[in-house]
C-alpha cells in the first residue's frame, strides 16, 4: 500500500498531469506535493482548493444522505467522491479520501486539458485514494 509520496508520483504518471497534492481541507495544508503547482505556489494552492473542498464537502445539498456541518465521521465515506473544476487549459480533480479517523483530506490532480484524459484520470485517482496508507 503506498503511502503519499508513491501516490503522488503516480498520479504524476498519468498522461497530462502537471502537478499532484494532497491537501488537508480543514487546516488548508499541503501534506504532499510533486510537479508544477498551479500559480507557482503549493501552499497558496492548498489554502484555496482548501476553501473549495471544505465548502463542497460540508454542503448538505451536494452530498445527499451525508452529514453536514463538519468533518466526516470515523470510518464514514466522504459525503462526496470527487470535485471537478475545468478551466480554458486544464483540470483540476480533487478526489475526497477515506481515513479510518476523519476523512479530511483529497488528492488534487491539475492535468493539461490537450494531453489530459480526465476520464482515466477520475478512475485512477479513485484507485490512489482507495489504497492510500496516510501515517
Amino acid at each position: 500500500m503506498p503511502g503519499i509520496d508513491e501516490s503522488l508520483l503516480e498520479a504524476m504518471r498519468l498522461p497530462g498531469a502537471r502537478g499532484a497534492s494532497l491537501v488537508d481541507w480543514i487546516s488548508g495544508l499541503a501534506l504532499g506535493a510533486v510537479g508544477e503547482a498551479p500559480g507557482g505556489d503549493w501552499e497558496a494552492t492548498a489554502a484555496e482548493t482548501a476553501e473549495l473542498g471544505r465548502h463542497v464537502a460540508e454542503s448538505g445539498s451536494l452530498a445527499a444522505g451525508g452529514p453536514a456541518g463538519g468533518a466526516v465521521e470515523p470510518g464514514k465515506e466522504p459525503p462526496v467522491e470527487d470535485l471537478i473544476a475545468t478551466t480554458g487549459d486544464a483540470y483540476h480533480l480533487l478526489r475526497f479520501v477515506s481515513t479510518p479517523f476523519d476523512s479530511t483530506v483529497f488528492l488534487h490532480l491539475w492535468l493539461d486539458r490537450n494531453d489530459g484524459n480526465l476520464a482515466l484520470a477520475r478512475i485512477r485517482l479513485a484507485e490512489l485514494a482507495d489504497r492510500l496508507v496516510l501515517g
